[in-house]
């Protein structure tokens, strides 16, 4: 069984990062902390879309990126120095122009249970200017092909 069909994901085949929390990833009440998370939903994003081909090199190729425009995060439960985690996530929405979804699920695998469920919106913009941008052909193409159905969308 494969790591993504171990654990009661959220939605089906999500993109996998496994994490194990370290001391210097905990705050004073000992259990990993806020932007550590927020850090590991970040590199998660990352691995997963580089993996699909939207690399670091057609961004500057395209002069475009995407950027976090909105993020929510559920703390449902604190992880400790030593847990194993894995970081899952998935793109779940794109207007086929400007903007995606993309949500997460925090998983300790010691006992199953669901430490965090996140949401974060995406805007593309030009690397340059810094202003919105419609996203160039290369990005909608690999948005557009990995999309799971069922998950949250983009807010109206």
């Amino acid at each position: 069984m494969s790591e993504s069909q171990s654990h009661n994901w959220d939605l089906p085949d999500p993109f996998i990062l496994p994490i194990t929390v370290r001391e210097e990833d905990t705050d004073r009440l000992g259990h990993a902390n806020n932007v550590v998370y927020v850090r590991w939903m970040e590199d998660v994003s990352w691995a997963h879309i580089e993996s699909l081909g939207m690399t670091w090199a057609l961004h500057e190729e395209t002069g475009k990126a995407m950027a976090i425009t909105h993020t929510e995060v559920d703390y449902l439960l604190s992880a400790n120095a030593g847990d194993e985690l894995v970081l899952g996530t998935w793109l779940t929405d794109w207007d086929g122009r400007f903007r995606s979804a993309r949500q997460f699920q925090l998983i300790r695998v010691a006992d199953g249970k669901t430490l965090l469920r996140g949401l974060s919106i995406h805007a593309c913009v030009d690397m340059k200017s810094q202003r919105p941008s419609r996203a160039p052909k290369a990005f909608a193409e690999i948005l557009s092909g990995a999309l799971v159905p069922g998950g949250r969308g983009l807010p109206l």
